[in-house]
């Protein structure tokens, strides 16, 4: 008997998630040393987690024998001052991923629909399928959201729209002005799912009062993570803003102890050290103008991006990818996102950028032979 057949077919029928390669991965396939690789390739904050916040994970360790708080008490005031809402409106999930996953799981179900843009984050898709729902894809505008699409997406059976501002892989960005007309325009009964992921790089012009836009939108919901810019991706903390209607039906299907001692202690320190936070902003910021510079002169295109990453369009992309793997560089190929002649490299530290754009610059002369 195949045991598969005993999921039902729209489980059986997902592609799971591709994560990019680790270091180890790499170091044992091309026989490398691991500190000779450069991982570009998921989004990581290259200066890790500040001082402060490695010293208040350490003052939790010997209390690891104990569940963490369940209701996240401690993380979630810190976070209702920061953002200025009730604690009831915020949900607490293992990463902005789990956050996801939550609205779809208490909104969805078969015979309800899901919107999202070509080219947005693999997650969108995957939750939806993951409840049995039907997942509609709005075609992009120079790779990025286009509004009108969106909107002319959502059909009767429509529950959830997925928004990634800025999204990724790609980078694009709806402007404050763009993102709220899209957002009046959505029906009262489709929840608006706002993943900010990447908002801190944001300039401060280009940001959107997405947290005070709750008050006035009730199916709104906000998604944040302290992963990327806060430099947490290994303890998985992120957290969705709500309604306190919504955020109570989110709350319902998430695990108790979702988020560790851990990542709680790490995230309420996190938000205390803005120094850091300006320091990782600087440096993305100088980084990100090293590889464009970098693509003009090697004569290559890429997307514009307000992330800590960047799409560059390579030609044969999977060739491209293996040779710098071979030089121990590790980048992201986004052919699953509909392009496939694009790698998205991530923002690293000065030498980390160097390193990529000589590979890359001897990987695309190997090609041309």
């Amino acid at each position: 008997m195949d045991l598969s057949e005993l999921a039902p077919g729209y489980i059986r029928a997902i592609a799971p998630y591709q994560t990019g390669k680790p270091i180890a991965e790499v170091a044992r396939e091309m026989g490398l040393p691991e500190s000779d690789i450069v991982k570009l390739a998921s989004n990581e904050n290259p200066l890790g987690a500040s001082p402060r916040v490695l010293a208040a994970i350490e003052n939790v360790i010997m209390e690891l024998a104990r569940y963490p708080d369940g209701n996240g008490f401690t993380l979630k005031t810190a976070l209702a001052a920061r953002h200025g809402v009730g604690l009831e409106q915020i949900v607490l999930g293992n990463g902005s991923n789990d956050v996801l996953e939550l609205a779809a799981r208490a909104f969805l179900m078969p015979q309800t629909s899901a919107v999202y843009s070509q080219h947005a984050f693999a997650v969108y898709p995957l939750a939806t399928q993951v409840v049995g729902a039907r997942g509609i894809e709005a075609p992009a505008k120079d790779f990025g959201h286009d509004p009108e699409a969106l909107l002319a997406a959502i059909a009767d059976d429509t529950r959830i729209l997925f928004i990634a501002n800025p999204n990724n892989p790609t980078g694009t960005l709806l402007d404050p002005v763009q993102l709220l007309g899209l957002i009046e325009r959505v029906p009262e009964n489709v929840l608006v799912v706002l993943d900010e992921a990447y908002t801190e790089y944001l300039p401060e012009e280009m940001k959107s009062d997405s947290v005070g836009w709750l008050k006035r939108f009730q199916n709104l919901i906000v998604t944040r993570t302290f992963s990327k810019a806060y430099g947490l991706a290994g303890l998985r903390v992120g957290y969705a803003l709500a309604s306190a209607q919504v955020a109570s039906m989110m709350n319902r299907v998430r695990q108790p102890f979702n988020v560790n001692s851990l990542a709680q202690a790490a995230a309420v320190m996190a938000m205390q050290d803005e120094a850091f936070l300006d320091e990782c902003l600087a440096i993305n910021r100088a980084g990100m103008v090293q590889l464009t510079d970098g693509f003009k002169r090697l004569g290559l295109t890429y997307i514009p991006s307000y992330g800590n990453f960047v799409a560059v369009r390579v030609g044969d992309a999977a060739a491209i990818n293996l040779s710098l793997l071979k030089q121990g560089v590790i980048v992201r190929p986004v052919a699953n996102y509909g392009l496939p002649e694009h790698l998205r490299v991530s923002v690293g530290l000065e030498g980390e950028n160097k390193v990529f754009l000589q590979a890359l610059e001897r990987a695309l002369k190997e090609i041309k032979k």
